[in-house]
């Protein structure tokens, strides 16, 4: 996920070239909105992150304290929901790559 963050950072520098070089609403309007998605990305990444590192936490308790991971165990922490949450959060992630990559495109030739 750092590599994510890494992305973020660039498309934000393309985002900050952009701005200079071009002063149409289009443009200014497009801006705003990857801006806004680059920042709901980020959080997501970060709660993402922040869970993880969470279960991580979790099982490495039980593997020190010898509890065997159980059914029950599985089910509390839920970790369908995080893969699923996980899955979904690349979909979104790849579709604004695109997005992005089609705008940054359009305007920075």
């Amino acid at each position: 996920m750092n590599f994510n963050i890494d992305v973020l950072r660039i498309f934000d520098d393309y985002l900050a070239e952009l701005a200079l070089k071009k002063n149409e609403p289009e443009v200014k309007t497009g801006i705003d909105h990857f801006l806004k998605q680059f920042t709901d990305m980020r959080k997501e990444i970060d709660e993402l992150r922040h869970e993880m590192h969470i279960r991580k936490m979790k099982l490495g308790a039980y593997s020190r304290e010898m509890k065997q991971v159980d059914s029950k165990t599985y089910e509390d922490d839920d970790h369908d929901a995080l893969q699923k949450r996980y899955f979904d959060f690349r979909e979104v992630f790849d579709k604004l790559k695109s997005d992005f990559s089609k705008f940054e495109g359009r305007w920075l030739n």
